[in-house]
């Protein structure tokens, strides 16, 4: 079945002498991976290397047969082009964590709109902004929304926050419970959008205090989560 639909790369692994395997959130088959023979030597056709850097976004031709098995891509083309997302230093570096944990999150392939124009929507505020050192929490926070396990903020002005069971809570009831320090920094993330993060005014070891507590969550709510490796260099590069 031949399909046309936007894309998300979320990685691109180099396969053999000139082939890459890339992985896609496509908009209308959710995530996808594809077999592309002889891009990295070929500098004409529909397929060039450059387009498949993390979190591009792409609109594809590809041939879908939809057997859990590696598919074909046919045509590529940059949907949004970016200003500074792959050529940003620190952006680079928070490129690498989230396309790391999207990957590792999101499975499914099946079509799920509302979180592909998530994705897309804050990759554009990140290409077109600074200040932007408490995004990649404010992204994980929105994204668990998408994943199923948006923390019930019924009582969130309850002392601790219970990691397993997703809710705040006035009495450390388990070790699930982080401490309030962590909590009280991580509240002001809720109910707010991309544009007012630059109001909240953390020191480096408190927002890397909450980005753990964030990346323990997922821990104990994604199946098969694994700590991404590119961790270490967005923490030095907000440090």
């Amino acid at each position: 079945m031949v399909v046309t639909t936007k894309a998300i790369v979320f990685s691109a692994l180099k396969f053999g002498e000139a082939d890459l395997i890339v992985t896609c959130f496509t908009e209308k088959e959710g995530v996808k991976s594809y077999l592309l023979r002889g891009v990295l030597k070929s500098k004409k056709g529909k397929l060039k290397a450059s387009y498949f850097q993390p979190l591009t976004q792409l609109e594809i031709v590809a041939f879908h047969k939809n057997k859990g098995t590696l598919e074909r891509m046919q045509e590529a083309k940059v949907f949004l082009p970016y200003q500074s997302l792959h050529t940003n230093v620190v952006k680079t570096g928070v490129v690498m964590f989230l396309s790391e944990m999207l990957k590792n999150c999101i499975k499914e392939e099946e079509p799920n709109p509302d979180l592909y124009e998530y994705l897309e929507n804050a990759f554009v505020w990140l290409d077109n902004h600074d200040d932007i050192a408490n995004f990649h929490i404010l992204f994980l926070l929105k994204l668990s929304a998408h994943l199923g396990f948006f923390p019930d903020t019924s009582t969130i002005e309850a002392h601790y926050f219970n990691l397993l069971e997703g809710c705040f809570q006035q009495n450390k009831t388990n070790s699930y419970c982080e401490n309030e320090a962590v909590v009280r920094d991580f509240k002001p993330f809720f109910g707010i959008n991309f544009d007012a993060i630059s109001q909240i005014k953390l020191t480096k070891k408190a927002r890397l205090d909450v980005l753990n507590m964030l990346l323990q969550y997922y821990q104990l709510h994604v199946q098969g989560y694994a700590k991404p490796k590119s961790l270490l260099v967005l923490n030095q590069l907000f440090n």
